[in-house]
């Protein structure tokens, strides 16, 4: 069997609501989320794993500015997504290990620190809007937008936050390694928040800067660049849905590519939800990829096992 498929679990998942988010917590979660994994495993295909950073940066973010008070000079973001990529990974890596000896199948697992190509003229680049961190008061955003030249923007009279730009992935580095790895049958663990983000300046060297690039994007970019099969989301719900949370809602089992786009455009999945995930399964299927399953954590054995879920195809 030659099944490639590559499964994105959410940052949430490891931080869960209402946590502090220790690493004990995050160790827990991160074993419990690993059920989808070892189900694939079992069912023979061969994987690549990705993940959200949401929650995880945010709190390195924090930690620099405790650090500002010390005089410590911050981490620019994207050397916080490398930091995340290579705990976060560690923390998988390991539990997945783990998870593999109790089932007595034998695999290695590596965690591949990827950087993530974007276009310098990316639009996004030049009206950064993607909220990362924590809330400040006036006074402190005005000294963070002077000090380190961050744009601060108003947040729903909440306070103010630093945006960033979110460009959209182009190609991934090293994606050639990681497919050879996936196919002689090593689990790998790539992408980790989307990537690193950099561009490549006039002299053709690489130079990174601070953007967020979106986790689904880089996922269905990583499907279709090791030539993977099925693409899995998983979210906070077991289905997609319209008319979400009204009275009118409608859980979709299967969802093709022309009734995507349509509820897409109709504004039935937003932005800031479902809308990445959707329009990510779009872009990975319209360019060869066959299949994506989106649906929870709790549930994704039941998924694949076709009891619930949501499967998008051509």
């Amino acid at each position: 069997m030659n099944k490639k498929a590559v499964i994105a679990l959410g940052g949430n998942a490891i931080i869960k609501a209402g946590q502090d988010g220790n690493i004990h917590q995050q160790f827990a979660n991160t074993r419990e989320s690993l059920s989808a994994i070892v189900e694939l495993l079992k069912q023979g295909y061969k994987l690549a794993i990705t993940h959200g950073n949401g929650p995880q940066v945010g709190n390195l973010l924090i930690q620099q500015l405790a650090g500002i008070e010390q005089h410590i000079s911050p981490l620019p973001l994207g050397v916080l997504n490398a930091a995340t990529e290579g705990t976060m990974g560690y923390m998988i890596e390991q539990s997945l290990q783990n998870s593999l000896r109790a089932a007595k199948m034998e695999k290695d697992v590596v965690t591949i620190i990827s950087q993530v190509r974007v276009d310098k003229e990316d639009p996004s680049i030049k009206e950064p809007s993607k909220p990362v961190g924590p809330f400040f008061d006036k006074e402190h955003a005005d000294f963070f937008s002077k000090q380190y030249g961050w744009k601060m923007i108003e947040d729903s009279g909440r306070g103010y936050r630093q945006v960033v730009a979110s460009p959209k992935p182009l190609d991934i580095v090293p994606a050639e390694t990681i497919k050879n790895l996936v196919e002689a049958n090593k689990v790998v663990i790539a992408c980790g928040g989307g990537g690193i983000p950099f561009y490549i300046d006039d002299n053709g060297n690489y130079e990174g800067f601070d953007a967020v690039i979106d986790k689904d994007y880089a996922s269905a970019l990583l499907a279709r660049e090791i030539e993977a099969d099925l693409l899995v989301i998983l979210t906070g719900v077991d289905k997609v849905a319209i008319n979400f949370g009204t009275t009118q809602q409608t859980d979709l089992n299967k969802l093709n590519i022309t009734d995507a786009k349509k509820y897409l455009a109709d504004g039935q999945f937003p932005k800031g939800s479902m809308g990445p995930k959707i329009s990510a399964a779009i872009d990975f299927i319209e360019k060869g990829g066959k299949e994506v399953l989106i649906t929870s954590i709790d549930k994704v054995v039941d998924a694949f096992a076709g009891k619930t879920g949501t499967r998008i195809c051509k």
